[in-house]
Protein backbone atom coordinates (compact mmCIF):
# COMPACT_ATOMS: atom_id res chain seq x y z
CA UNK A 1 0.00 0.00 0.00
CA UNK A 2 1.70 3.09 -0.74
CA UNK A 3 1.58 6.34 1.61
CA UNK A 4 -0.85 8.22 -0.27
CA UNK A 5 -3.47 5.29 -0.33
CA UNK A 6 -2.39 5.06 3.68
CA UNK A 7 -3.55 8.53 4.24
CA UNK A 8 -6.36 8.15 1.92
CA UNK A 9 -7.91 5.15 4.25
CA UNK A 10 -6.75 6.49 7.60
CA UNK A 11 -9.02 9.74 6.62
CA UNK A 12 -11.98 7.29 5.60
CA UNK A 13 -11.75 5.51 9.04
CA UNK A 14 -11.49 9.00 10.97
CA UNK A 15 -14.82 9.72 8.74
CA UNK A 16 -16.13 6.83 9.64
CA UNK A 17 -15.62 7.29 13.28
CA UNK A 18 -17.16 10.64 12.90
CA UNK A 19 -20.55 9.18 11.51
CA UNK A 20 -20.76 6.86 14.01
CA UNK A 21 -20.09 9.19 16.85
CA UNK A 22 -22.50 11.65 15.49
CA UNK A 23 -25.11 9.00 14.93
CA UNK A 24 -24.64 7.90 18.55
CA UNK A 25 -25.88 11.22 19.48
CA UNK A 26 -28.37 11.90 17.29
CA UNK A 27 -30.23 8.36 18.49
CA UNK A 28 -30.39 9.90 21.68
CA UNK A 29 -31.72 12.95 21.04
CA UNK A 30 -34.17 11.03 19.14
CA UNK A 31 -37.77 12.66 19.53
CA UNK A 32 -41.02 11.23 18.87
CA UNK A 33 -44.08 13.55 17.55
CA UNK A 34 -42.29 15.80 15.06
CA UNK A 35 -44.25 18.59 14.42
CA UNK A 36 -43.78 21.16 11.17
CA UNK A 37 -45.02 23.59 13.43
CA UNK A 38 -41.89 23.93 14.99
CA UNK A 39 -40.21 25.39 11.95
CA UNK A 40 -40.23 28.79 10.63
CA UNK A 41 -42.81 29.54 8.06
CA UNK A 42 -40.38 29.37 5.35
CA UNK A 43 -38.97 26.01 6.29
CA UNK A 44 -42.73 24.56 6.36
CA UNK A 45 -43.60 25.96 3.02
CA UNK A 46 -40.32 24.28 1.55
CA UNK A 47 -41.08 20.83 2.98
CA UNK A 48 -45.01 21.55 1.40
CA UNK A 49 -43.17 22.21 -2.04
CA UNK A 50 -40.83 19.11 -1.75
CA UNK A 51 -43.68 17.17 -0.78
CA UNK A 52 -45.66 18.14 -3.94
CA UNK A 53 -42.85 18.10 -6.69
CA UNK A 54 -42.00 14.25 -5.38
CA UNK A 55 -45.85 12.87 -5.96
CA UNK A 56 -45.52 14.50 -9.06
CA UNK A 57 -42.81 12.42 -10.10
CA UNK A 58 -43.72 9.45 -8.22
CA UNK A 59 -46.49 8.66 -10.49
CA UNK A 60 -44.96 5.08 -12.03
CA UNK A 61 -41.72 4.03 -12.72
CA UNK A 62 -41.05 5.76 -15.95
CA UNK A 63 -42.19 8.92 -14.04
CA UNK A 64 -39.87 7.92 -11.44
CA UNK A 65 -36.44 6.71 -13.38
CA UNK A 66 -36.69 10.11 -15.44
CA UNK A 67 -36.49 11.78 -12.65
CA UNK A 68 -33.40 10.50 -11.32
CA UNK A 69 -32.09 10.63 -14.39
CA UNK A 70 -33.02 14.26 -14.69
CA UNK A 71 -31.50 14.77 -11.68
CA UNK A 72 -28.17 13.22 -11.78
CA UNK A 73 -27.58 15.27 -15.23
CA UNK A 74 -27.75 18.44 -13.17
CA UNK A 75 -25.90 17.20 -10.09
CA UNK A 76 -23.65 14.71 -11.58
CA UNK A 77 -21.26 14.81 -7.82
CA UNK A 78 -24.62 12.60 -6.65
CA UNK A 79 -23.62 9.52 -8.28
CA UNK A 80 -26.24 7.61 -6.68
CA UNK A 81 -28.84 9.37 -8.65
CA UNK A 82 -27.35 7.73 -11.57
CA UNK A 83 -27.30 4.59 -10.00
CA UNK A 84 -30.73 4.68 -9.08
CA UNK A 85 -32.18 5.78 -12.18
CA UNK A 86 -30.32 2.41 -13.71
CA UNK A 87 -31.68 0.36 -10.72
CA UNK A 88 -35.07 1.82 -11.79
CA UNK A 89 -35.25 0.85 -14.91
CA UNK A 90 -34.46 -2.64 -13.97
CA UNK A 91 -37.76 -2.53 -12.18
CA UNK A 92 -39.60 -1.43 -14.54
CA UNK A 93 -38.38 -3.78 -17.12
CA UNK A 94 -39.21 -6.60 -14.17
CA UNK A 95 -42.76 -5.04 -14.05
CA UNK A 96 -43.44 -5.60 -17.86
CA UNK A 97 -41.82 -9.05 -18.31
CA UNK A 98 -44.34 -9.76 -15.93
CA UNK A 99 -47.10 -8.94 -19.05
CA UNK A 100 -44.60 -9.89 -21.39
CA UNK A 101 -43.98 -13.16 -23.66
CA UNK A 102 -42.25 -14.90 -21.23
CA UNK A 103 -43.32 -14.68 -17.64
CA UNK A 104 -46.92 -14.78 -18.54
CA UNK A 105 -46.76 -18.12 -19.43
CA UNK A 106 -45.25 -18.86 -16.32
CA UNK A 107 -47.67 -17.14 -13.63
CA UNK A 108 -51.21 -17.07 -13.25
CA UNK A 109 -53.05 -13.85 -13.47
CA UNK A 110 -52.67 -13.75 -9.91
CA UNK A 111 -49.77 -13.81 -9.40
CA UNK A 112 -48.52 -11.38 -12.16
CA UNK A 113 -50.65 -9.24 -10.39
CA UNK A 114 -49.14 -9.49 -6.92
CA UNK A 115 -45.71 -9.63 -8.12
CA UNK A 116 -46.32 -6.14 -9.93
CA UNK A 117 -47.92 -4.87 -6.66
CA UNK A 118 -44.79 -5.96 -4.65
CA UNK A 119 -42.10 -4.21 -7.40
CA UNK A 120 -44.84 -0.89 -7.84
CA UNK A 121 -44.56 -0.64 -3.77
CA UNK A 122 -40.91 -1.10 -3.24
CA UNK A 123 -40.33 1.46 -6.33
CA UNK A 124 -42.71 3.80 -4.84
CA UNK A 125 -41.28 3.28 -1.35
CA UNK A 126 -37.50 4.04 -2.25
CA UNK A 127 -38.62 7.31 -4.20
CA UNK A 128 -40.75 8.98 -1.88
CA UNK A 129 -37.78 8.47 0.59
CA UNK A 130 -34.75 9.25 -1.45
CA UNK A 131 -36.49 12.22 -3.85
CA UNK A 132 -37.41 14.71 -0.74
CA UNK A 133 -33.19 14.23 0.05
CA UNK A 134 -32.20 15.24 -3.18
CA UNK A 135 -34.75 18.02 -3.40
CA UNK A 136 -33.44 19.23 -0.14
CA UNK A 137 -29.61 19.27 -0.95
CA UNK A 138 -30.72 21.06 -4.12
CA UNK A 139 -32.25 24.03 -1.97
CA UNK A 140 -29.29 23.66 0.40
CA UNK A 141 -26.82 24.81 -2.69
CA UNK A 142 -29.18 27.35 -3.62
CA UNK A 143 -29.08 28.89 -0.40
CA UNK A 144 -25.41 27.56 0.30
CA UNK A 145 -26.52 26.62 3.47
CA UNK A 146 -27.23 22.85 4.96
CA UNK A 147 -31.10 22.41 5.40
CA UNK A 148 -30.47 18.92 6.49
CA UNK A 149 -31.69 19.60 9.79
CA UNK A 150 -35.43 18.96 7.77
CA UNK A 151 -34.91 15.43 6.90
CA UNK A 152 -36.46 14.14 10.11
CA UNK A 153 -39.67 16.68 9.19
CA UNK A 154 -39.53 14.48 5.37
CA UNK A 155 -39.63 10.79 7.79
CA UNK A 156 -35.94 10.35 6.64
CA UNK A 157 -33.42 8.05 8.51
CA UNK A 158 -31.39 9.89 11.25
CA UNK A 159 -28.81 7.98 9.54
CA UNK A 160 -29.15 9.85 6.16
CA UNK A 161 -29.23 13.28 8.30
CA UNK A 162 -25.55 12.57 9.26
CA UNK A 163 -24.66 11.42 6.31
CA UNK A 164 -25.78 14.32 4.25
CA UNK A 165 -24.15 16.53 6.80
CA UNK A 166 -21.01 14.92 6.02
CA UNK A 167 -21.12 15.21 2.24
CA UNK A 168 -21.95 18.36 2.90
CA UNK A 169 -18.89 18.90 4.54
CA UNK A 170 -15.83 17.01 2.74
CA UNK A 171 -18.13 16.06 -0.85
CA UNK A 172 -17.25 12.31 -0.55
CA UNK A 173 -19.52 11.16 -3.12
CA UNK A 174 -18.33 7.28 -2.31
CA UNK A 175 -19.68 7.07 1.13
CA UNK A 176 -22.52 9.56 0.44
CA UNK A 177 -23.88 6.56 -2.30
CA UNK A 178 -22.75 3.80 -0.38
CA UNK A 179 -25.12 5.05 2.44
CA UNK A 180 -27.89 5.82 0.27
CA UNK A 181 -27.67 1.87 -1.03
CA UNK A 182 -27.59 0.81 2.70
CA UNK A 183 -30.69 3.13 3.64
CA UNK A 184 -32.95 2.42 0.73
CA UNK A 185 -32.41 -1.21 1.24
CA UNK A 186 -32.53 -1.08 4.93
CA UNK A 187 -36.01 0.78 4.25
CA UNK A 188 -37.09 -1.63 1.94
CA UNK A 189 -36.61 -4.57 4.67
CA UNK A 190 -38.74 -2.85 7.38
CA UNK A 191 -41.50 -1.86 4.57
CA UNK A 192 -41.88 -4.50 2.14
CA UNK A 193 -39.56 -7.89 2.94
CA UNK A 194 -40.61 -8.53 6.05
CA UNK A 195 -44.45 -7.32 5.62
CA UNK A 196 -46.68 -9.70 6.30
CA UNK A 197 -48.40 -8.96 3.44
CA UNK A 198 -45.62 -9.19 0.88
CA UNK A 199 -44.30 -12.42 2.48
CA UNK A 200 -47.49 -14.27 2.18
CA UNK A 201 -48.62 -13.21 -1.44
CA UNK A 202 -44.82 -13.10 -3.01
CA UNK A 203 -41.66 -13.79 -0.91
CA UNK A 204 -43.20 -17.45 0.06
CA UNK A 205 -44.87 -17.95 -2.93
CA UNK A 206 -44.24 -21.24 -5.64
CA UNK A 207 -44.03 -18.68 -8.27
CA UNK A 208 -41.41 -16.25 -6.75
CA UNK A 209 -39.31 -19.05 -5.58
CA UNK A 210 -39.46 -20.21 -9.58
CA UNK A 211 -38.13 -16.67 -10.11
CA UNK A 212 -35.12 -16.57 -8.09
CA UNK A 213 -34.17 -20.46 -9.38
CA UNK A 214 -34.46 -19.21 -12.76
CA UNK A 215 -31.83 -16.37 -12.35
CA UNK A 216 -33.98 -13.75 -13.89
CA UNK A 217 -33.26 -11.06 -11.64
CA UNK A 218 -29.95 -10.03 -12.75
CA UNK A 219 -29.56 -6.05 -12.79
CA UNK A 220 -27.92 -4.85 -16.22
CA UNK A 221 -26.56 -1.70 -17.46
CA UNK A 222 -27.17 -1.56 -21.26
CA UNK A 223 -23.72 0.70 -22.89
CA UNK A 224 -21.56 1.53 -26.40
CA UNK A 225 -18.80 0.46 -26.51
CA UNK A 226 -17.89 2.39 -29.51
CA UNK A 227 -18.71 5.26 -31.39
CA UNK A 228 -21.32 3.35 -33.42
CA UNK A 229 -24.42 4.36 -31.29
CA UNK A 230 -26.73 2.62 -33.81
CA UNK A 231 -25.22 -0.90 -33.32
CA UNK A 232 -26.54 -2.98 -30.34
CA UNK A 233 -25.30 -2.55 -27.11
CA UNK A 234 -23.68 -4.08 -24.62
CA UNK A 235 -24.74 -5.02 -21.52
CA UNK A 236 -22.40 -4.73 -17.94
CA UNK A 237 -23.99 -5.76 -14.60
CA UNK A 238 -24.50 -8.20 -12.07
CA UNK A 239 -27.09 -10.81 -10.37
CA UNK A 240 -28.91 -10.66 -7.22
CA UNK A 241 -29.32 -13.69 -5.65
CA UNK A 242 -31.47 -14.22 -3.26
CA UNK A 243 -33.48 -10.64 -3.02
CA UNK A 244 -35.19 -12.10 0.77
CA UNK A 245 -31.10 -11.51 2.05
CA UNK A 246 -30.02 -7.33 3.31
CA UNK A 247 -26.75 -8.33 3.19
CA UNK A 248 -27.09 -9.76 -0.17
CA UNK A 249 -29.01 -6.21 -1.54
CA UNK A 250 -26.63 -4.34 -0.02
CA UNK A 251 -23.62 -5.69 -1.38
CA UNK A 252 -25.51 -5.97 -4.87
CA UNK A 253 -25.62 -2.62 -4.63
CA UNK A 254 -22.08 -1.70 -3.26
CA UNK A 255 -20.96 -4.00 -6.69
CA UNK A 256 -23.29 -2.05 -9.75
CA UNK A 257 -21.85 1.03 -7.49
CA UNK A 258 -18.43 -0.02 -8.53
CA UNK A 259 -18.87 -0.94 -11.72
CA UNK A 260 -20.38 2.35 -12.74
CA UNK A 261 -18.32 4.59 -10.85
CA UNK A 262 -15.12 3.07 -10.35
CA UNK A 263 -14.35 1.29 -13.98
CA UNK A 264 -12.60 3.33 -16.92
CA UNK A 265 -15.07 4.70 -19.39
CA UNK A 266 -18.48 2.88 -17.98
CA UNK A 267 -19.82 5.85 -16.96
CA UNK A 268 -19.35 8.00 -20.51
CA UNK A 269 -20.67 4.44 -22.12
CA UNK A 270 -23.75 4.17 -20.17
CA UNK A 271 -24.10 7.93 -20.30
CA UNK A 272 -23.93 7.66 -24.10
CA UNK A 273 -26.61 4.53 -24.44
CA UNK A 274 -28.93 6.51 -21.81
CA UNK A 275 -28.98 9.65 -23.51
CA UNK A 276 -30.48 8.13 -26.62
CA UNK A 277 -32.49 5.95 -24.57
CA UNK A 278 -35.43 7.18 -22.87
CA UNK A 279 -37.03 4.87 -20.44
CA UNK A 280 -40.55 3.19 -21.55
CA UNK A 281 -40.63 0.14 -19.47
CA UNK A 282 -39.57 -2.20 -22.60
CA UNK A 283 -36.98 -4.30 -22.87
CA UNK A 284 -37.01 -3.09 -26.55
CA UNK A 285 -35.09 0.05 -24.98
CA UNK A 286 -32.00 -1.96 -25.54
CA UNK A 287 -32.33 -4.70 -27.63
CA UNK A 288 -34.89 -4.36 -30.07
CA UNK A 289 -33.96 -6.67 -32.81
CA UNK A 290 -34.65 -9.70 -29.83
CA UNK A 291 -37.44 -7.53 -28.30
CA UNK A 292 -40.79 -5.63 -29.97
CA UNK A 293 -43.36 -3.23 -27.93
CA UNK A 294 -45.80 -4.69 -29.72
CA UNK A 295 -46.78 -8.62 -29.64
CA UNK A 296 -45.95 -10.41 -32.94
CA UNK A 297 -46.87 -13.72 -31.90
CA UNK A 298 -50.05 -15.20 -33.71
CA UNK A 299 -53.25 -15.68 -30.97
CA UNK A 300 -53.41 -18.48 -29.18
CA UNK A 301 -49.86 -19.58 -31.03
CA UNK A 302 -47.79 -22.53 -28.87
CA UNK A 303 -44.61 -21.05 -27.58
CA UNK A 304 -41.38 -22.41 -29.17
CA UNK A 305 -37.90 -21.13 -28.11
CA UNK A 306 -37.19 -17.86 -30.21
CA UNK A 307 -33.27 -17.59 -28.85
CA UNK A 308 -29.72 -18.58 -28.78
CA UNK A 309 -26.99 -16.58 -26.96
CA UNK A 310 -29.30 -13.73 -27.22
CA UNK A 311 -30.01 -13.59 -31.09
CA UNK A 312 -33.24 -14.66 -32.12
CA UNK A 313 -33.66 -17.76 -34.72
CA UNK A 314 -34.09 -17.01 -37.68
CA UNK A 315 -37.64 -16.53 -38.86
CA UNK A 316 -39.12 -16.35 -35.33
CA UNK A 317 -40.90 -13.39 -33.91
CA UNK A 318 -39.41 -10.94 -31.42
CA UNK A 319 -39.97 -11.31 -27.89
CA UNK A 320 -42.87 -9.19 -26.68
CA UNK A 321 -42.02 -6.80 -23.99
CA UNK A 322 -44.77 -3.73 -23.62
CA UNK A 323 -44.61 -0.24 -22.60
CA UNK A 324 -44.95 -0.40 -18.76
CA UNK A 325 -48.34 2.70 -20.00
CA UNK A 326 -49.54 -0.61 -22.02
CA UNK A 327 -48.81 -3.43 -19.09
CA UNK A 328 -49.71 -1.61 -16.01
CA UNK A 329 -52.04 0.96 -14.61
CA UNK A 330 -50.72 3.72 -11.82
CA UNK A 331 -51.31 2.52 -8.12
CA UNK A 332 -52.67 4.68 -6.06
CA UNK A 333 -50.61 3.90 -2.84
CA UNK A 334 -51.46 4.14 0.89
CA UNK A 335 -48.84 6.36 2.65
CA UNK A 336 -45.72 4.44 3.94
CA UNK A 337 -45.66 3.76 7.43
CA UNK A 338 -43.71 5.64 9.89
CA UNK A 339 -40.58 4.71 11.74
CA UNK A 340 -36.93 5.40 11.84
CA UNK A 341 -34.85 1.59 10.45
CA UNK A 342 -31.63 2.48 12.08
CA UNK A 343 -31.41 0.76 14.96
CA UNK A 344 -28.14 -0.76 15.14
CA UNK A 345 -24.46 1.39 14.39
CA UNK A 346 -23.19 -2.12 13.41
CA UNK A 347 -24.89 -1.15 9.60
CA UNK A 348 -21.87 1.62 9.52
CA UNK A 349 -19.45 -1.60 8.53
CA UNK A 350 -21.05 -1.71 5.11
CA UNK A 351 -19.55 1.69 4.66
CA UNK A 352 -16.06 0.24 4.68
CA UNK A 353 -14.84 0.29 1.23
CA UNK A 354 -13.62 -2.88 -0.58
CA UNK A 355 -11.45 -3.49 -3.26
CA UNK A 356 -12.63 -6.23 -4.57
CA UNK A 357 -14.69 -5.61 -8.24
CA UNK A 358 -16.18 -8.27 -10.25
CA UNK A 359 -15.83 -6.44 -13.52
CA UNK A 360 -19.61 -6.90 -14.20
CA UNK A 361 -19.48 -9.79 -16.37
CA UNK A 362 -23.12 -10.36 -17.15
CA UNK A 363 -24.12 -11.04 -21.25
CA UNK A 364 -23.62 -14.76 -20.86
CA UNK A 365 -25.88 -15.20 -17.54
CA UNK A 366 -28.24 -13.47 -18.64
CA UNK A 367 -28.54 -15.00 -21.82
CA UNK A 368 -28.63 -18.21 -20.19
CA UNK A 369 -31.15 -17.27 -18.02
CA UNK A 370 -33.64 -16.35 -20.33
CA UNK A 371 -32.72 -19.72 -22.35
CA UNK A 372 -33.69 -20.87 -18.82
CA UNK A 373 -37.23 -19.48 -18.99
CA UNK A 374 -38.16 -20.43 -22.29
CA UNK A 375 -37.58 -24.11 -21.71
CA UNK A 376 -39.36 -23.77 -18.13
CA UNK A 377 -42.38 -22.46 -20.63
CA UNK A 378 -41.56 -25.61 -22.85
CA UNK A 379 -42.07 -27.92 -20.35
CA UNK A 380 -45.06 -27.19 -18.83
CA UNK A 381 -47.00 -26.49 -21.80
CA UNK A 382 -45.59 -30.27 -22.23
CA UNK A 383 -46.75 -31.19 -18.72
CA UNK A 384 -50.40 -29.84 -18.72
CA UNK A 385 -50.94 -31.73 -22.59
CA UNK A 386 -50.38 -34.72 -20.77
CA UNK A 387 -52.31 -33.93 -18.31
CA UNK A 388 -54.87 -33.17 -20.58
Amino acid sequence: MTIGCFKKKKVYEKSLLDIKKELKIKRKQKANGLSLYMLPKRERMLIHSIHQTTNKRNKNNVTRTQAYYDFYIQHPEIHWALLGHMVSRNGGWNMTDLKGDLLSRLLSEKEQNNFYLFLERGNWLIFQDVYPQLLLYEQSLKINRSLFHLLPFLNVSIFMEVVWQHFWEYNDRYLLSIATIINEQSYLEKKVVHHPHYKETVLDTLGFKLYDFLRFNHIIFPFYNSEKLKKKPALIGDTLHHFGSLHERIMLGKRLYSILFQQADVLQNVLRWTEKHPHTGSRADYWEDLFHSVNESAPGAIYQRRTKHCKRKKGMPRIYSPPLKYAWKNVDHSPAEKGDWFDDLTIIDYLIEEEKNTGGEIHEKYCKAMEKIELAIIAKKAIFLREE
